[in-house]
């Protein structure tokens, strides 16, 4: 029997760090829900508490959905995931003279770079200013893409580009097929057969249900600002779920496409989607990839990992599992903050019998957490302010009338000694930390300084 204390004491350490208002987490193992939780306010100003039942925007975790309805449609024959995406949608863009394919959509190989609707109309909506882009439906994306030709950069197959409107038009071609809309077909082949009964994607049916996490902006005084939620956004993110719903949907993974005596998808078709055809373009462990709206990472400590996270600014999910242990979490929260993916990672490392602790991006931000501080020359004639941020520092240097901030970036990271590089006018500088029992050390270009 596991033990989760150690992750309750990790989750709300973070949340503190990062203000994460809530957060609520399931985890699977076989055919049970081994924990689940709820910790903070779904809204703060009524002092109500998040439970497992809360309901949350996923971002981006609905591409596995999408994904899923497309290998659906495969088995009916229905298409091939090599037809060309113009088969189906009006829209003429070949990259370097070549067509883009189902293939190409669902593995973000499309060779067109990110167009950036999702983040300019998130941005309008919830209040982070940016460019105002009414885009309602499928159909306003692909007018939105006319001029997309003209913004290629590589031949379809040959580069990951993480594309949210590859999986609009994924979910156009859905509805097209289906003769329903994308969200009705996903509710009536995949969220009702895994009795996801509290999973939905309209705002009538989130008022509906009452049971709904306020989105809230985190500032850069940590201050919680409530705000609007995106609806609007479809099969690329729109989907609004329950950490108990999303354990459900993990079991069926870990099923090989099977649940409450449903085949939702064949063994085929899952493995398919768990298969890594592209490497992508930011790695923790070496070797990611991405396979059809899923990432694959090829060695968590050991084991084959399938996950994916969610972000629609002020909500924010992770779901992961690896299927030859048969086990999974999933994870949302109510702003952005500490990345869910890392608490994630830590309760399944835990599963797995192993320390947490060990994992390295855990164990390089604990050790960025040592170095936070200010620190002083000999007799403090001189002084700066180190700051951590997500994977790096900045050195703070303040006087009356204004202040400097220069990036670090870590070259070498241990528990002893951390080595950083600084680029000050177009010279690069190494920055040394000493860690010792009672004391941190700073070698800051001509200065030694301690932390005070």
């Amino acid at each position: 029997m596991v033990n989760f204390s150690n992750l309750e004491r990790f989750i709300l350490e973070k949340m503190s760090e990062t203000h994460l208002p809530s957060l609520t987490i399931s985890i699977v193992h076989g055919d049970d829900i081994i924990y689940t939780r709820g910790f903070g306010f779904k809204d703060i100003s009524s002092g109500s508490p998040a439970t497992p039942k809360t309901l949350y925007g996923i971002g981006s975790v609905t591409k596995s959905f999408t994904a899923l309805a497309i290998m659906q449609l495969v088995e009916k024959g229905l298409l091939s995931l090599d037809d060309p995406v113009d088969k189906f949608v009006p829209i003429d863009i070949k990259p370097f003279g070549e067509k883009i394919t189902i293939h190409h959509l669902l593995t973000h190989t499309s060779g067109i770079p990110a167009l950036a609707y999702a983040e300019a109309f998130i941005r309008s909506v919830v209040g982070l200013d940016g460019k105002w882009l009414p885009v309602s439906s499928a159909e306003d994306i692909i007018s939105f893409m006319k001029d997309a030709g003209d913004w290629v950069h590589a031949k379809p197959g040959e580069r990951f580009f993480y594309l949210n409107e590859g999986y609009v038009l994924l979910g156009y071609i859905i509805s097209k097929l289906s003769g329903v809309k994308y969200e009705e077909y996903v509710r009536n082949n995949i969220l009702r057969p895994l009795k996801m009964n509290r999973t939905y994607f309209l705002k009538a049916d989130i008022d509906r249900d009452g049971d709904f996490a306020t989105p809230y902006i985190v500032d850069k005084n940590g201050k919680h600002i409530a705000t609007k939620f995106p609806f609007g956004v479809s099969a690329d993110g729109g989907i609004i779920s329950n950490v108990l719903d999303l354990a459900n949907y993990i079991k069926m993974y870990l099923n090989r496409g099977e649940a409450n005596s449903n085949r939702i998808v064949d063994k085929d078709s899952i493995e398919k989607m768990e298969t890594g055809y592209t490497r992508i373009s930011y790695e923790m462990y070496g070797g990611e990839s991405y396979g059809y709206g899923l990432i694959i990472v090829p060695n968590f400590m050991g084991e084959k990992l399938i996950q994916h996270s969610g972000s629609v600014g002020v909500h924010t999910a992770y779901m992961g599992y690896i299927p030859k242990r048969k086990m999974g979490v999933a994870i949302l929260s109510n702003a952005a903050g500490y990345p869910l993916q890392l608490i994630g990672h830590y309760a399944l490392a835990m599963l797995l019998g192993k320390n947490p602790e060990e994992l390295p991006a855990i164990k390089r931000d604990k050790i960025l957490s040592k170095l936070e501080g200010r620190y002083e020359t000999y007799k403090g004639t001189y002084s700066l302010e180190i700051v951590k941020k997500p994977g790096y520092l900045i050195a703070v240097e303040k006087n009356k009338y204004g202040e400097t901030i220069t990036p670090l970036y870590p070259k070498e990271i241990n528990n002893e000694k951390v080595t950083f590089k600084m680029i000050s006018n177009w010279r690069e500088y190494e920055i040394e930390f000493y860690i010792q029992k009672d004391k941190v050390e700073l070698i800051f270009e001509r200065y030694k300084m301690r932390k005070i």
